[in-house]
């Protein structure tokens, strides 16, 4: 079995309260691995992501994360990925990372993804070139989780993004913002390829747990919605323990 600790949308800002200082110990006995799932700081400052990375330097377990749009907000998310991966941090954007935990190959398949909306109510790749933009970067990020879930060699295998593949976890939130939460061509990556679980976060309103249109279970990490410092899943072969 593999334990996964997981949050998203930690908001860190060079004032905030410490994030994982008070919770490394614990953090590290009851996991195995710490994923985060984007929004990692508040405004997108590589100050902030620089105290971020100095808590998660002192993590003893893998760690990996993904970006999220605050993340890109003052276009310094180079100077952000530097400064965490200094810490130790897998940050992953189209890539993937096998980490051996227990006798057994956890693979991660990373990507922030991207809006676009879902099935019945999703935009397309049609019209003004800004509408070609949004939507082909969404495909474009989507095609990429689905070459590297497929290519993982891994006896578990977890999709881990910022934006939701899927409209039940969005729950909560404003119906007219679902298009700017997540997109259903990232479910359709991870159903095609597989995987045994998706992480995400982005939706600070929503509910934690879906499932993908093919049955993966998927979950909801914002630090909002699961109203802890990060919350763990178990993962076993041949069957899911959550």
């Amino acid at each position: 079995m593999i334990r996964i600790a997981a949050v998203g949308d930690v908001h860190v800002a060079v004032d905030s309260d410490e994030r994982f200082e008070p919770w490394i110990e614990s953090v590290c006995t009851e996991a195995d691995a710490l994923l985060l799932a984007g929004d990692l700081t508040r405004s997108g400052h590589p100050a902030e992501a620089a105290r971020l990375a100095h808590e998660l330097a002192r993590i003893r377990i893998p760690v990996v994360a993904v970006l999220g749009n605050h993340d890109y907000q003052l276009e310094s998310e180079k100077e952000i990925v530097r400064l965490l991966r200094e810490a130790r941090v897998h940050v992953l954007e189209g890539d993937s990372v096998t980490i051996p935990i227990n006798g057994q190959r956890l693979g991660i398949a990373g990507t922030k993804g991207f809006g676009g909306g879902f099935l019945g109510a999703s935009g397309s790749d049609f019209g003004e070139i800004e509408m070609k933009t949004f939507i082909r970067l969404t495909k474009r990020l989507s095609d990429s989780m689905r070459a590297q879930l497929a290519a993982l060699e891994a006896d578990l295998r977890v999709a881990l993004l910022h934006y939701s593949p899927i409209p039940e976890t969005l729950e909560g939130e404003r119906r007219e913002i679902y298009p700017f939460l997540g997109s259903y061509l990232l479910a359709e990556a991870v159903d095609a390829s597989g995987a045994d679980l998706v992480l995400h976060g982005h939706a600070h309103a929503g509910r934690e747990i879906g499932t993908t249109p093919g049955g993966i279970p998927v979950r909801n990490v914002a630090r909002s919605v699961i109203r802890r410092p990060y919350k763990i899943y178990r993962l076993e072969r041949g069957g899911r323990h959550f």
